[in-house]
């Protein structure tokens, strides 16, 4: 179903949220698995949140993604 990689990153990103947020662990993941699931939903967001209203973005949101692949 999930290979490795995709369950290394699900732990990676689970334990930062856990770390900042101060979550327990089932919220955590929680959290961390909504992100992932919704990565092109996440990247618009960001890229939208993070972009100047005075210029364009210099990067293209179809070309962004959450981790390198």
């Amino acid at each position: 179903m999930y290979n490795n990689i995709q369950l290394s990153k699900l732990m990676f990103l689970s334990w930062e949220i856990q770390r900042k947020r101060k979550l327990n662990r089932t919220n955590a993941l929680r959290s961390a698995w909504a992100i992932l699931q919704n990565e092109d939903i996440t990247i618009y967001y960001l890229t939208r949140r993070f972009s100047h209203t005075h210029y364009p973005n210099k990067v293209a949101s179809q070309n962004l993604t959450l981790f390198n692949r």
